[in-house]
């Protein structure tokens, strides 16, 4: 008889203490493989391995390229690299960002779900943005479980709070009380036989932009990475976007995105604004060493350093009371 043997957990902000207090509380005999993605700076070492091993009784590593998936087992997705899951084999891959991350939690929950179905369970803790969502609808649409930490118990609420307005969750708990679920959950028989697992090449499927989940139709918008066009889709009424390179992203991330592009084309404007000062002025000096034939051409450099310098000013203090008022 079939049982969930799998479990993926996402996290970003505060989800060092968080993954730390849930693998603490899983038995030395949890007959299951755990996957974990935590946003990380893709630069540097992680430690993730290291201080999870300490927390619990399980075993955690650092996931490698080809080896096989593990019962008891911890599996952490190193810096900078997605963490795909196929039929009984963990892949590797530095495809293109998800939710502007690597590793992405979309791309793990989205894999193994295609792989495991209804023996898959997807838990999301707490992070910002909404990373996870979309991945967590796959699980739901191949017969998995969603898990959710309880928004008033996550440090950062957002993550939790965009899988539950947006998935039909099974289950939304405080953290102390997830690690006993996973435990019911992975010893509970699956009384309907298990379909055979999707015959699917996922991590070459990533790379080249074929993800079978990710069709949908033309947005009209365009991806902040790269320019291309996105197209939008939908998973169980969640929306995602993806353009031909593989960026993809889930709505608020992609409106954090877009608010980064704006603001750093809003300072490349106000370069340019002192910029244009700085060589104005330098002609209104030059014009002034000549003789009385250049004056109106120095009033005219004058006038013209000025209105750049007061639009540069306009700009900065616009962008700076819009970064205060955000934090």
């Amino acid at each position: 008889m079939a049982s969930r043997d799998i479990v993926l957990i996402g996290a970003s902000a505060g989800g060092v203490q968080a993954l730390s207090e849930l693998v603490g509380g899983l038995p030395p005999d949890f007959p299951a493989a755990v996957f974990v993605v935590l946003h990380i700076s893709p630069y540097g070492r992680s430690a993730m391995p290291v201080i999870l091993s300490r927390a619990g009784k399980l075993p955690a590593v650092h996931a490698t390229d080809g080896e096989p998936v593990l019962k008891g087992r911890v599996y952490v997705a190193p810096p900078d690299h997605h963490l795909v899951v196929e039929d009984g084999v963990i892949r590797l891959s530095r495809a293109p960002t998800e939710n502007a991350q690597r590793p992405s939690i979309d791309v793990l929950f989205r894999t193994a779900a295609q792989a495991y179905g209804r023996r898959a369970v997807g838990v999301v803790l707490t992070g910002n943005l909404d990373d996870g969502t979309n991945g967590l609808a796959v699980v739901k649409r191949h017969g998995g479980t969603a898990v959710v930490q309880d928004p008033e118990d996550a440090d950062y609420p957002s993550m939790p709070v965009s899988a539950i307005a947006n998935v039909e969750v099974d289950y939304v708990l405080p953290l102390a009380g997830i690690a006993p679920l996973l435990v019911e959950l992975i010893r509970e028989p699956l009384e309907e036989p298990e379909p055979e697992p999707e015959d699917l090449n996922m991590k070459e499927e990533l790379e080249h932009g074929k993800d079978h989940e990710e069709q949908g139709i033309p947005s009209d918008l365009t991806c902040p990475e790269c320019g291309g066009s996105l197209r939008e889709s939908r998973v169980e009424d969640v929306v995602h976007f993806r353009c031909r390179t593989g960026h993809a992203y889930s709505p608020e991330t992609l409106l954090a995105k877009q608010d980064d592009v704006v603001e750093a084309a809003l300072w490349a404007a106000v370069r340019s604004l002192l910029e244009n000062a700085a060589l104005a002025r330098r002609m209104e000096r030059r014009m002034g060493q000549g003789s009385r034939l250049h004056h109106g051409a120095e009033q005219r450099y004058e006038r013209r350093a000025a209105e750049a310098e007061r639009h540069a000013e306009i700009l900065r203090r616009l962008l700076v009371q819009d970064k205060a008022k955000a934090s």
